[in-house]
């Protein structure tokens, strides 16, 4: 009577993980909500990433200079190696002056549902473009 006991409560153990996989860890949000297949919010969190180190990059010129800086001297001025000027899906850019600056990831696939564009300022939050 032992072993079965054993085995039944085996069983439970197991269903009850299954349940709690299917229902919390397998439908739980994605990084980008709007995102409708695995590349697309692949790409959107990728995107995302870039633009922590776009803003992490301007930090460290705007310690070192005084000053924010577009997208070409953070690259050229060494504080950024950005290998990559577009993601697919994306193309950035930076809009700065002295006291402050906006990155933007923005979308190129228009068609594609689910795509937005992104943007992060010096408050390091990255936020989903109107």
């Amino acid at each position: 009577m032992r072993g079965i006991g054993s085995v039944i409560g085996l069983l439970m153990v197991v269903v009850i993980s299954l349940v709690t996989y299917k229902y919390f860890l397998a439908s739980g949000p994605s990084a980008d909500a709007g995102a409708s297949t695995p590349v697309q919010t692949i790409d959107a969190v990728g995107a995302q990433n870039d633009l922590i180190a776009i803003a992490q990059a301007e930090r460290m010129y705007q310690a070192q200079n005084g000053k924010y800086a577009p997208l070409d001297d953070l690259v050229t001025g060494g504080v950024m190696n950005f290998r990559k000027p577009s993601r697919r899906g994306y193309t950035y850019e930076v809009e700065a002056s002295d006291t402050s600056f906006r990155a933007t990831a923005q979308c190129t696939s228009d068609q594609t549902a689910g795509c937005h564009s992104y943007s992060i300022d010096p408050t390091m939050n990255v936020q989903i473009v109107p």
